[in-house]
């Protein structure tokens, strides 16, 4: 079974991290969904209300590739919460150029870690490339309309999150 680790701390999931979803139900017979606790960005979404999100979302988005989705929380390196949930294969969303530095270090402090866990980067399709979950909040903490960029649930929680 081949077994890909997706992290992020999406908050909130977008139409972009939904793309990306999808699209690695294709690569890898079970996708565990990597949320991470990242206390430094400060959330906007609770732990449990951003894995709930995911939980929501999942079942609809395997392409009935038969993927099985698993959402799990980490805190500890990105590369030991592979080994944890048995990934070989970590996925990264890319949206521009941008993404691309900061990855780069990323798969090569990796694999210095461990060299038999892969990177895998997908690149965002063209629509959602410009959707960042840092914009969704701000947007939305200004009253902007972001159903563009998120499910309609998730729309209704950051409305609800920020009293608009």
């Amino acid at each position: 079974m081949r077994t890909g680790l997706y992290p992020g701390t999406f908050d909130p999931l977008t139409l972009g991290h939904i793309d990306i979803i999808r699209r690695a139900c294709v690569l890898v017979d079970r996708l565990v969904i990597g949320v991470a606790i990242n206390r430094d960005k400060g959330p906007l979404f609770s732990l449990e209300e951003r894995v709930a999100m995911i939980e929501a979302e999942a079942p609809g988005l395997t392409n009935g590739t038969g993927c099985e989705i698993v959402v799990h929380p980490f805190e500890n390196l990105l590369i030991d919460c592979a080994k944890d949930v048995g990934a070989g294969l970590i996925i990264r969303g890319l949206r521009a150029v941008a993404d691309f530095e900061y990855e780069y270090q990323m798969v090569g402090m990796n694999r210095a870690l461990d060299d038999s866990v892969e990177t895998v980067f997908l690149m965002a399709e063209a629509r959602h490339q410009a959707i960042a979950s840092k914009l969704v909040k701000e947007i939305a903490r200004l009253g902007g309309d972001v159903s563009k960029f998120v499910r309609p649930a998730v729309n209704r929680a950051l409305v609800d999150k920020l009293g608009g």
